[in-house]
């Protein structure tokens, strides 16, 4: 397909990001009255779900400790909840465990899913606890555990069907997807409104430009004169200097190829995603010490087994994105993960043998706090930059959409660029993952 001359939206970006904001726009602006999906254009340098979206776990929780994140997860779990057949989504719930120093944050986490109406059960007590995760698995003998917060809603999807999912829904509304067009720069009025956007295909006129990129915001960022280096500001109104905004993560996960019925719950049913921190020291199968210090790891049925990841890896500021990394690559995660699950329950005692090196992971680019940026930081320009929550934020594009056709969303106001020079940022938790 050729790229057009000119467009009234371009989409840089087909992955959930993207072809999010493209559906849920075409929707608002026939609506409102203010156009169709005709008026919109994704570009995407390989193709749909070709980068991060493409391989992502798939788990949809709204396990946050802060509100702002609550608040617009459960906005996110109601968007995958509208269409599960088009999202190829999974309503299988999630499970939080942790250890003591946990207790108080998951408390206040399951506090406030109350008062939003989010369904959950919090179970505390190492012995209650115990019991309750040998009432779902009978096999479950994880040490340490002190409380379990149980989302009934929340779940997975398959990550590579959904994209195409919503693909198929974008296009039904008009909206125009080209692959194999990489955006090399932009020209701009002497207001710093994108007038041009160049490309390997062409230029493009346009009036306003959607950035859903994900680990590629970055080099987006640096074309558009971006600062790649911030003052952040505390709540306590201390500033850090030079902060970079940009930090990369290798994102380690793996499967192991399983019998996925072996994971089912004690009454048949699918398994819920789970997710355990613990300080309980980790030894493998054979007895070898893994680690004696906090570790945590999640995991979930799939099509081919299980599947999941633990703790990221820093890389630092600077990474090549491409060629895209695919696969763990931190040696010592298989022998971590897999001894995790059997520590977690008896039935994958011996699962290092059955590990895969799968296509998942990859690198993920966290901003200067961890938490999204979505906003505009052009006059035209809306930057929807995930931190790495991103694919299970489907319906950030559905906020985004209101945005751009003139409304206001309050669910993405507490993510404004702007938080990083007034202070205003998000609480940061006790777990050991940088995006909570």
């Amino acid at each position: 397909m050729t790229l057009p001359k000119s467009t009234r939206f371009l989409v840089i970006g087909a992955g959930i990001h993207g072809l999010s904001t493209a559906y849920h726009l075409a929707l608002e602006l026939k609506a409102s009255g203010q156009g169709s999906g005709a008026d919109i254009v994704i570009v995407d340098k390989t193709g749909i779900a070709a980068g991060a979206s493409g391989i992502a776990c798939g788990v949809v929780r709204n396990n946050y400790y802060q509100p702002a994140m609550s608040e617009l997860m459960a906005a996110n779990v109601e968007v995958w909840e509208s269409d599960p057949t088009a999202y190829h989504y999974n309503s299988v719930g999630y499970m939080a465990l942790g250890p003591a120093a946990q207790v108080s944050d998951l408390t206040e986490v399951a506090e406030r899913q109350e008062r939003i109406g989010y369904a959950n059960t919090l179970i505390t007590g190492e012995a209650a606890c115990d019991a309750y995760m040998r009432t779902i698995f009978p096999d479950w003998r994880a040490k340490g555990i002190e409380i379990v917060l149980h989302e009934h809603r929340g779940g997975f999807a398959f990550n590579v069907d959904s994209m195409h999912g919503i693909a198929n829904k974008a296009r039904a509304e008009g909206v125009t997807i080209i692959d194999g067009v990489r955006v090399t720069g932009f020209d701009s009025d002497n207001a710093g409104a994108v007038t041009r956007v160049h490309t390997n295909e062409g230029s493009v006129d346009v009036e306003q430009v959607i950035v859903g990129v994900g680990p590629w915001v970055p080099e987006i960022w640096r074309m558009l004169d971006l600062p790649a280096k911030i003052d952040v500001r505390t709540p306590a109104g201390e500033v850090h200097a030079g902060q970079n905004m940009w930090t990369y993560w290798y994102l380690q996960e793996g499967e192991i190829q399983v019998d996925p019925l072996s994971f089912d719950r004690a009454d048949g049913t699918a398994p819920p995603v789970i997710h355990v921190d613990t300080d309980a020291p980790l030894y493998a199968d054979n007895g070898t010490l893994i680690t004696d210090e906090l570790w945590g790891i999640y995991y979930k049925r799939d099509r081919h087994g299980v599947q999941g990841g633990a703790s990221p890896l820093a890389i630092g500021s600077e990474f090549e994105v491409d060629p895209y990394p695919t696969a763990s690559v931190d040696d010592t995660f298989p022998d971590m993960w897999c001894a995790a699950l059997s520590h977690c329950m008896s039935r994958f005692e011996g699962c290092r043998a059955s590990y895969k090196d799968a296509r998942s992971g990859g690198a993920g680019a966290f901003t200067a706090d961890n938490f999204p940026v979505f906003d505009y930081m052009r006059p035209n320009v809306y930057v929807i930059a995930d931190s790495n929550h991103g694919y299970k934020m489907i319906g950030v594009g559905k906020e985004v959409a209101r945005v751009l056709t003139g409304g206001h969303s309050t669910l993405l106001h507490p993510f404004r660029y702007e938080r990083f020079a007034t202070g205003d940022l998000h609480p940061v938790s006790n777990s050991p993952y940088p995006w909570s």
